[in-house]
């Protein structure tokens, strides 16, 4: 009885934390266009690991993105197809300007800088990277 009562408390705890995961992001500052990508970046991103692992990962350069979401999209059990990556990486493009766009701000407060790009859709196949350059995983 006492075991599962323990299992019962578990299971809601763990149901009540299970809200939505934006980990310290502001979503109500994603742009419209993007929140079908942000949407998909949640999902297929946090099956694995949490989403501050990629909002912190302090990556500016598109092709070391397209590097690090092909990497995470070959794990096995991602479940991140082709058409998913094209999403993720139109999101973590944006963000990653909005991040450097804040930081100019915090350094130049009197400049106002343009509000972060919203870089258009990713069209076709995303190559892979060659080898070697994803740190050979």
């Amino acid at each position: 009885m006492i075991r599962a009562t323990m299992l019962l408390v578990f299971a809601v705890a763990g149901t009540a934390s299970c809200g939505s995961r934006t980990e310290g992001l502001d979503t109500s500052k994603i742009p419209d266009e993007l929140r079908t990508d942000y949407q998909v970046f949640s999902t297929k991103c946090s099956k694995c690991h949490s989403l501050a692992r990629p909002l912190t990962a302090n990556i500016s350069d598109y092709d070391q993105w397209v590097r690090y979401v092909n990497r995470m999209r070959r794990q096995p059990g991602s479940g991140i197809s082709y058409d998913d990556q094209a999403h993720i990486l139109r999101f973590l493009k944006w963000y990653a300007a909005d991040l450097r766009q804040k930081a100019e701000e915090k350094r130049n407060p009197s400049k106002t800088a343009p509000s972060a790009s919203i870089p258009p859709p990713v069209v076709g196949h995303i190559p892979e990277p060659a080898l070697g350059q994803d740190g050979g995983t």
